[in-house]
């Protein structure tokens, strides 16, 4: 069997977000696949609209692609991408302290590590472009944040001598999403979400959903075939949360 071979990486200087620079390639006709890594970002972006924080030193990557997938199932690379990511932080770091907070945050010791932020669009040739970013702490982590958060030179392994490069790192994620991806087009969703919940932490815990309008509480009850979150509702009905900002554990 041929081993997955990772997309070119482009490493960029400066640039506003790699997810805005994967945007305008994607509208001029590019299609990828390429890794677009930035050493300093002056307007990178998470989830909801909100800053990321990207100190000098920390990983900023977003691989250009696209797809003829339906958009639901193109959504299925959010999983890929956090299974891509739990693989490069354990290189560095004790693999037992690395785990998926659903939908799309990695974490180590139960603090934010890396976060995933997954944008498309249409092709004029037809299908999907996607624009997989992924910002991992590697260095740094930033303070003030809602939740959290730390950085893979925290928690190194013993025989690691340094906090990775953003050049190591990136070659280490493209491998691994290469790998990932691989699995996910030939053997189907199945087995990368099976994987997915091995490293998920708090699915049978009680938690609350914040989805734009509305906050809904209730107990993880696992996740749907589709990657989906099963939320048991007090009244023992279950909803399917598909995105939202999602806190898990007592006092959630």
């Amino acid at each position: 069997m041929v081993e997955p071979v990772g997309a070119p990486i482009l490493i960029l200087e400066d640039v506003d977000s790699t997810n805005a620079e994967a945007r305008r390639r994607a509208e001029a006709g590019q299609t990828g696949p390429l890794w677009i890594v930035a050493r300093r970002q002056a307007e990178g972006r998470g989830r909801r609209g909100r800053e990321w924080v990207s100190e000098t030193g920390n990983l900023y990557a977003t691989l250009l692609t696209s797809t003829r997938k339906a958009p639901a199932e193109a959504a299925q690379i959010t999983f890929v991408a956090a299974l891509a990511v739990a693989d490069l932080l354990c290189t560095f770091v004790p693999a037992p302290l690395v785990t998926i907070k659903w939908p799309n945050d990695v974490m180590i010791e139960a603090d934010k590590a890396a976060g995933i932020l997954v944008e498309s669009g249409a092709n004029e040739a037809g299908g999907l472009w996607l624009a997989i970013g992924i910002g991992v702490n590697l260095a740094h982590a930033p303070s003030g944040t809602e939740r959290p958060a730390t950085s893979v030179g925290g928690h190194l392994k013993g025989d690691v001598g340094a906090t990775p490069s953003v050049e190591q790192a990136a070659e280490i994620l493209a491998y691994h999403f290469a790998v990932w991806t691989d699995r996910w087009q030939t053997l189907g969703f199945a087995p990368v979400l099976d994987a997915w919940v091995d490293r998920n932490r708090g699915l049978d815990q009680p938690c609350i959903a914040r989805l734009g309008h509305e906050t809904v509480s209730g107990i993880a009850d696992g996740v749907a075939p589709d990657g989906a979150l099963r939320l048991k509702l007090p009244d023992g009905s279950v909803r399917l949360i598909s995105a939202g900002d999602v806190f898990f554990g007592e006092g959630a």
